[in-house]
């Protein structure tokens, strides 16, 4: 992918930090009571989504480890759609603001499934200088 010189460059990536900051916020008005529960299970999911593909990224070079990566990433993302419904049904969220959220991302989800199916063409080698 000579176009995306980092993990950064990559939309699912970008998409992902940004839906962990709007997790956060949409968070703070959760009740305190869920601080150390549904708050922070919520927001750990969240913000693992990007770390999962960063990490991806750096595997590269493996495109079995590469792919485990992005597994791992998307299984990241329907936690947190577990944990966006969970809220929904504690009425913590709108119905507006779930499905909002929720097809974002799903979103994401197609976004990985297709990096998994490309993923070879992440992991090639250039050939004439051997960089990723």
């Amino acid at each position: 992918m000579q176009y995306v010189k980092s993990f950064r460059d990559l939309e699912v990536y970008r998409l992902s930090r940004q839906l962990s900051k709007d997790i956060f916020e949409a968070t703070k008005k959760f009740p305190k009571e869920e601080m150390y529960s549904l708050t922070d299970q919520i927001r750990r999911s969240s913000r693992s989504i990007g770390a999962q593909i960063a990490e991806a990224w750096a595997k590269r070079k493996y495109e079995k480890h590469f792919v485990s990566k992005l597994t791992d990433a998307d299984g990241e993302q329907l936690e947190t759609q577990h944990w966006i419904e969970t809220a929904l049904d504690a009425s913590y969220f709108s119905t507006d603001e779930a499905h909002i959220l929720l097809s974002q991302y799903a979103s994401i989800g197609r976004m990985l499934h297709s990096m998994i199916s490309k993923s070879a063409s992440f992991c090639t080698q250039n050939p004439r200088t051997g960089d990723q």
